[in-house]
């Protein structure tokens, strides 16, 4: 029998539009993802958009309603304060981790997308600045070389995205992320605890200030 990939490529293109537009903040908080509008907006049938907003209910990032639509999730101050506290711990250890295992080919991915984040914040783009962060991010944990850390990863990481694109300071925290690089490259595993925690007070005083600016 044939096993037909068109769906299933529907079903992971459809998954990653939506995502993004929810992380970029496209679709807004609250807002409704009715299966059929999607269908046609995104020109697939009713299946795939089923199927992708199950798998973003399951990474934290819709609501679903009962029948035939979602509610992108609005993330209220206690959920912000949990995901900020998680990240606090995973990155503490993550990025030593990768300070002391990094190899010179993870660096060298490392500094490509660390310059892609430079260049947008420079040039301020918005979107490309916060995305590439993220992998910065994504990359680190990488250069970390540890499996369950990268299995956790993975399981929070459309939430930690929507997190790390909740500030409007594109060069400063490409900054942050150029002098975590350099303790990185010279394995300086004490600066890089300094510099991380400091990086995730910049970043929760980011997402406070964003939220307060638009309510």
């Amino acid at each position: 029998m044939t096993v037909d990939s068109s769906a299933g490529s529907e079903v992971v293109r459809v998954t990653k539009r939506l995502r993004d537009d929810i992380v970029d903040g496209v679709r807004a908080p609250g807002s409704r993802l009715v299966e059929r509008d999607l269908a046609a907006e995104l020109g697939v049938s009713r299946v795939p958009v089923r199927d992708a907003l199950r798998t973003l209910a399951g990474e934290g990032l819709v609501t679903m309603r009962p029948r035939t639509w979602a509610i992108v999730r609005e993330f209220t101050p206690g959920d912000v304060a949990d995901l900020i506290e998680v990240r606090s711990a995973f990155e503490a250890l993550t990025f030593v981790l990768a300070a002391q295992r990094r190899t010179s080919a993870g660096l060298a991915r490392l500094r490509t997308v660390l310059d892609a984040e430079l260049a947008a914040a420079a040039g301020d783009d918005a979107v490309t600045a916060r995305r590439r962060a993220a992998d910065f991010h994504e990359t680190v944990t990488e250069l970390a070389a540890n499996d369950l850390l990268g299995e956790l990863e993975l399981t929070l990481r459309s939430r930690m995205r929507w997190l790390l694109s909740q500030h409007d300071d594109l060069l400063r925290i490409a900054r942050e992320h150029e002098a975590l690089y350099d303790a990185i490259a010279d394995r300086d595993a004490a600066a890089v605890d300094v510099l991380v925690r400091t990086h995730v007070e910049t970043s929760r005083a980011a997402a406070a200030s964003r939220r307060a600016s638009s309510s």
